[in-house]
């Protein structure tokens, strides 16, 4: 028997509902289940263990039933049983000895799948739904009436250890808490099991797990995750055991590109590729798995299974040398039973198990000034001697250019070779998506597709808020200096400097942006939004506030400005690089860590930025960039309860969508900056040359698909003839075209979806008899390409008046002369309020006019001048919160009071 520290017992619940309790069972999992009965009150009178010797290795706590330990456990007058997850052989004299029996976890919904390798079975049979049963134990195996059972979703790619840790264990321990709360307070109920469904499945042994080639791709996938990593499924190659571990099901991914390897018993040769090995069922589908494991206990990365692995030993310095006897010393603590640790001694089959590798990890750790080392890591070098020299070379910084395998699609365009990541990016990794799932970005001038884009499931954000959680709140990021943060973000914003001639050309052939706009705004602009937020890193503070004293004591009070933690950032596709910028920089500034939704249009500036990221230095999970579809990633990050924020770039049906969806959820804090209907009002005593020239590009500047685009035009009437004829001229000289031409003035649409709305819109305009001065159809030529447009005569109550275009139409009403009252009134009669403009020599007429306009940008004398210093946001439906400026950290902080007396 043995017996935890008495110290914990602290917490008492009234005395009807206390009882005398025996926990028998595992270590780790019967552990957590005392510490959380221990603070429920109960009285934990012993704490029994079956010894199991499996892999050369004891369980660490007490002794097995033998006939004196009964006698003792019979002793302590247990009222309850509680075993969780204990898989041996106990005595029906101890199941029937308490007064209210004994109660079992088992790792699966009951009836189905009882035996001892119940979550095996799940994963190999590719059960949709798995959870855990508490029944009440019997003479029978796991046939007892149920207590209560828990449901959870099986993930495509879960393996025996992601769906414990992340369900069974955690939840596990809840529900068997919960289950003696109920019988302690005499309403658990007892539910015969049916018969219906009822499974028996054997235990999952080495000999058993042999793949069976000759099935489909997710039959031999589910095998392989129901195997990992005990017992591992395994085939024969070259006379000896390969074993299979990290499978994906990836049915509809491109086809493999790499080495092929001949298997045994196979339909068709696997691949050695970049991102694993991939294998074929006889439906001639595919799957991937990530490592492989051979007979005498090497791990490799399956990408690697054709390189050499003669690398040569380190020579260690002395220094280098005092760490390999600190990790040898680390090693004979965790292994026990192991006399002494050689070079030749191996992690595993000297008995380590799952909760010895993190372990492992944490002690790196501590022993090497924070190096993080993977659970993935330890995996890959079992042997002593192959552990140090991993952990030197990673010490020296030898394996930073291989810990990111990049699937590039590469292009000849623009005089240059563009090289573009094309999967998503999750934890420092570009990675799949679940099922291999992809679609085609196009590019806008020509239709034609670029390439193929991961398109992210549920799964895959759950990943990802997953990595973001942990980099937050236990990782580098979460620990790092104020200082050493804007560092990283001043690396990366030089690494976009770099790169700003690829990214430009990325940026133009995915959103059709003209390059030579591209290169000064959309990348220019992002690069000085980075810089900006990276010297205000060490300049976040808080303040000191007086407050009334306690006498005789004093207090002092101050404020601290503290990260949110884990913030959803979803972006639109006019501009999608600078989008990100302006979100993202103030967001990681403030020392949060993100999970990004680029457009489905526009995904693949946003992974080239991941890419950069990494190149920075910035650790894994900080960031995550997640293409696919806003009704599902933009969804889902709103509903998660782990992302405490939300920062959103859109339309703003869907931002209410998203705001309704973040109360509902975990009130996370939201920031929206949504649609624009942005007036300009132009007075006959302005600068007309300058009015002309601003206000052809306050309309369309960048194709119009501009958030702050001047929505409507108000002219006073003296001049509005003139106006009107000087723009026309003007559009008249613009040159439309390839946006890679430096010549081109105007180039396509983003997509064609937007194109025919365009058409569609211009199409409303002429039915409510406003003239079209110009333009209003597609230019007939390949892509997405439309006409600058013109109206005219446009009065308040028709549509194109109130609407947004979203695009290069220009809206022009006139007004009487002199009524600056008027025309106000007509600027301001929309539920929208992101930006406006007026054009006057009088700066008493032009600040009252900005006085009075409702909108969160108001432009004098000039239009679309937005600065990385300047807060940017709307009022009224356009949204709240505002991007760029000081402020913009404000949207990314919570603020704590701290109170002391003294």
């Amino acid at each position: 028997m043995t017996e935890y520290d008495d110290k914990e017992q602290i917490k008492p619940v009234p005395p009807a509902f206390v009882m005398k309790i025996a926990v028998i069972g595992q270590s780790l999992f019967g552990k957590e289940v005392y510490k959380e009965l221990v603070k429920e009150g109960h009285q934990v009178v012993g704490v029994f263990t079956i010894p199991d010797k499996a892999g050369g290795k004891p369980d660490p706590l007490g002794s097995g039933f033998a006939g004196e330990v009964v006698e003792q456990y019979k002793s302590v007058e247990a009222e309850l049983n509680v075993l969780p997850f204990c898989s041996q052989f106990i005595p029906m004299e101890v199941i029937d000895a308490p007064k209210h029996g004994s109660i079992i976890y088992h790792p699966s919904i009951l009836p189905r799948h009882r035996g001892a390798s119940a979550i095996n079975w799940t994963l190999m049979q590719g059960d949709k739904i798995g959870g855990f049963t508490v029944f009440w134990a019997d003479d029978g195996l796991d046939t007892g009436d149920i207590l209560l059972q828990k449901e959870c979703e099986v993930l495509p790619d879960d393996t025996v250890n992601s769906i414990y840790n992340r369900f069974l264990f955690p939840e596990g321990v809840k529900g068997m808490v919960e289950a003696v709360r109920l019988i302690a307070h005499g309403s658990a109920p007892r539910i015969p099991q049916p018969t219906e469904g009822a499974t028996y499945d054997p235990i999952q042994k080495k000999e058993t797990a042999k793949i069976n080639w000759d099935e489909p791709a997710e039959a031999i996938h589910n095998f392989i995750r129901g195997n990992d990593k005990v017992p591992g499924a395994w085939t024969e190659l070259n006379g000896s055991k390969l074993t299979f571990f990290g499978s994906s099901f990836t049915p509809n991914g491109p086809s493999p590109d790499g080495e092929p390897l001949e298997i045994p018993g196979a339909s068709k040769p696997a691949v050695v590729t970049k991102n694993g090995l991939v294998l074929f069922g006889n439906d001639g589908k595919t799957l991937t798995v990530k490592n492989l494991q051979f007979e005498d206990g090497k791990m490799i990365p399956a990408s690697q299974y054709f390189k050499s692995s003669d690398n040569a030993s380190l020579q260690l310095s002395p220094e280098e040398q005092a760490v390999a006897d600190e990790m040898r010393a680390a090693w004979k603590r965790i292994l026990t039973n192991v006399p002494q640790v050689e070079d030749s001694t191996d992690f595993f089959k000297a008995g380590a198990a799952s909760m010895d590798v993190v372990r492992l990890v944490e002690e790196v750790k501590l022993k090497c000034k924070g190096l993080q080392l993977q659970n993935e890591d330890v995996y890959m070098a079992t042997k002593f001697e192959e552990f140090v020299q991993m952990l030197v070379r990673r010490l020296r910084g030898e394996d930073a250019e291989d810990e990111i395998l990049i699937d590039y699609v590469e292009k000849d365009v623009n005089d240059m070779k563009i090289r573009i990541p094309h999967q998503l990016f999750i934890n420092g990794q570009f990675t799949d998506a679940e099922g291999g799932k992809t679609y085609e970005t196009i590019n806008p001038t020509d239709g034609n597709a670029i390439c193929k884009v991961s398109l992210a499931q549920v799964s895959d954000i759950d990943k990802a808020v997953a990595a973001a959680k942990d980099a937050f709140e236990k990782g580098e990021w979460g620990k790092m200096n104020p200082r050493d943060r804007g560092r990283l973000i001043y690396r990366l914003a030089d690494l976009m400097e770099e790169h700003q001639e690829e990214l430009a050309t990325i940026e133009s052939i995915d959103s059709g942006a003209v390059y030579t706009l591209a290169l000064k705004t959309h990348v220019g602009m992002s690069i000085q939004t980075f810089r900006y937020f990276a010297g205000w890193c060490d300049k976040i503070q808080g303040s000191t506030i007086p407050i009334n004293q306690a006498r005789p004591n004093r207090n002092l009070t101050f404020t601290k400005r503290e990260p949110i933690g884990v913030c959803g950032i979803v972006i639109p596709w006019n501009y999608p690089l600078m989008m990100l910028a302006w979100k993202a920089a103030a967001c990681l500034a403030a020392g949060n860590t993100v999970v990004l939704k680029p457009a489905q249009v526009t995904p693949l500036t946003a992974l080239k930025f991941a890419e950069l990221t990494v190149k920075a230095g910035f650790p894994k999970g900080v960031v995550n960039i997640l293409p696919g579809a806003g009704s599902l990633i933009g969804q889902r990050l709103s509903d998660h309860p782990d992302v405490r924020k939300i920062g959103f770039t859109g339309s703003t049906p869907i931002g209410k969508q998203i705001m309704k969806s973040c109360a509902v959820s975990n009130v996370k804090k939201v920031s929206l900056e949504l649609g624009g209907k942005s007036p300009l009002i132009i007075f006959k005593d302005c600068d007309l040359d300058k009015a002309v020239r601003m206000g052809m590009g306050a309309v369309f500047f960048n194709k119009g698909e501009n958030c702050i685009a001047a929505g409507r035009l108000f002219v006073e009437d003296s001049i509005h003839d003139e106006f009107v004829k000087r723009v026309v001229d003007e559009v008249k000289k613009m040159k439309i075209g390839d946006p890679l031409d430096r010549s081109t003035d105007h180039g396509p649409q983003n997509h064609k979806a937007h194109l025919d709305k365009l058409v569609e819109y211009c199409q409303i305009g002429v039915k409510e008899e406003a003239t079209l001065v110009y333009g209003g159809k597609q230019v007939p030529r390949p892509g997405f390409f439309f006409e600058p447009t013109i109206f005219t005569d446009v009065a308040d109550h028709m549509f194109i008046a109130k609407e947004e275009s979203f695009g290069p139409v220009m809206i022009i009403s006139k007004f009487t002369d002199g009524d600056v009252d008027g025309v106000l009134k007509r600027a301001n009669d929309t539920e929208f309020g992101l930006a406006s403009g007026v054009f006057t020599r009088d700066i008493s007429k032009a600040l009252y006019v900005s006085e009075k306009l409702q909108a969160g940008t108001v432009f004098i004398n000039t239009y679309n001048k937005t600065d990385v210093a300047a807060p940017f946001g709307g009022f009224k439906q356009s949204g709240f919160g505002k991007d760029l400026g000081e402020e913009a950290l404000n949207e990314y902080l919570k603020t704590k009071a701290v109170t002391i007396e003294y």
